[in-house]
């Protein structure tokens, strides 16, 4: 069997899909120039990852279409829904973000990134509209919370978080993300997920630096709404690994667990892209049920120093008095463009409600 390969992602911006664009472009409008467009996005085409060629592709619409700026966002709402890929649409709300920052032209701006996000997430555009003038900006955000179309919503929410992936940090929201709670309190029960996620990974930005915060502001929601009590578990993990209290206290697992434990894996010793099977038994010594948050922690060996270790999701449960349980795992150990695996010994640690009770591990070949 010939192994599937999975395509780069900066393929997605490949020389048949700039000639395809040409093409509409060129139907679209008259005066577009399909030669300068193609050869400023061809020309060292191999070179550019995939961020570098999504810009391109805006800088070339910019080049080749010599119009005012708001005849050529008329043009590319035209465009939008013939593209048919919501990543590479990203480009048509990244060229609002490089050409209309002009005060006189953010209202036509900020109504072309509410359209265009429906097409290819505008949360990195609308990142330079907060630099630029942040309370306007987030005034604007927080009247699209209330938007009919989840992609709008979303936006309000991922585009003002502060440690946005792949995005412009919003520094001034790091220090004080208290202009953007407004915006997730707005959010805290919608029914789309999409939505959820993003308010969930919102309020985990905020708490990697005022967890207590984030903990106030979720205290106040009602957790009895199934799509609020979602967001804030979500919202909570980065606190749960690191065994803040008070996060565990909110979701019901801040008490020390009563329990024996015991974490084993096999094999013990891999090559790099094995898979190894981790199992805990749980043994209840309590004569009440409990309420257990079980996580497991890889200590990574590096080829200096000391080991970095990451803390991985396993399962929220109700362990019954006395009850005995076995949990198994199972995890591939390959490389990721974030971490790469070295030879030697790997420690597993078994975490319940915060507390690291058993441990294991298995060694990495060459």
């Amino acid at each position: 069997m010939v192994p599937h390969v999975t395509a780069p992602l900066k393929d997605m911006f490949n020389a048949a899909r700039y000639r395809a664009l040409a093409d509409e472009l060129s139907t679209l409008e008259p005066t577009f120039n399909a030669e300068v467009f193609l050869a400023h996005t061809l020309t060292g085409l191999a070179t550019r990852e995939l961020m570098d060629r999504m810009r391109r592709t805006s800088t070339g619409v910019a080049l080749a279409l010599p119009l005012p700026y708001r005849e050529q966002l008329v043009v590319l709402r035209a465009l939008a829904p013939r593209i048919q890929h919501n990543f590479v649409g990203i480009f048509l709300s990244d060229f609002v973000a490089q050409h209309g920052l002009s005060p006189a032209d953010t209202p036509a701006s900020l109504d072309a990134l509410h359209f265009f996000t429906r097409f290819g997430s505008a949360e990195f555009a609308i990142r330079s509209f907060i630099l630029r003038d942040p309370a306007a900006s987030l005034a604007v955000l927080q009247s699209w919370t209330t938007s009919d179309d989840e992609h709008v919503r979303r936006l309000a929410s991922e585009g003002s978080r502060p440690r946005l992936p792949w995005g412009a940090r919003l520094q001034f929201l790091v220090a004080d993300p208290s202009p953007t709670l407004p915006i997730l309190t707005a959010l805290r029960a919608d029914d789309s997920l999409y939505v959820r996620k993003s308010v969930a990974n919102h309020l985990n930005d905020i708490s990697k630096d005022h967890p207590d915060l984030v903990i106030e502001l979720v205290s106040s929601w009602d957790r009895s709404d199934a799509r609020t009590a979602w967001i804030i578990r979500h919202g909570l993990r980065t606190l749960v690994k690191r065994g803040y209290p008070r996060a565990l206290g909110l979701l019901g697992a801040g008490a020390e667990p009563l329990l024996r434990a015991s974490l084993s894996v096999s094999p013990n010793r891999i090559q790099l892209g094995d898979t190894i099977t981790i199992s805990a038994t749980l043994v209840s010594t309590s004569t009440v049920p409990q309420s257990l948050l079980v996580d497991y922690v890889v200590h990574y060996a590096r080829t200096i120093g000391k080991a970095s270790e990451k803390v991985f999701k396993w399962t929220q449960l109700d362990l019954g008095a006395q009850e005995a349980l076995t949990l198994i795992k199972r995890q591939t150990i390959r490389d990721f463009s974030t971490r790469r695996h070295h030879p030697g010994k790997h420690r597993i640690e078994l975490q319940i409600n915060g507390r690291r009770l058993a441990e294991t591990a298995f060694s990495l070949g060459h």
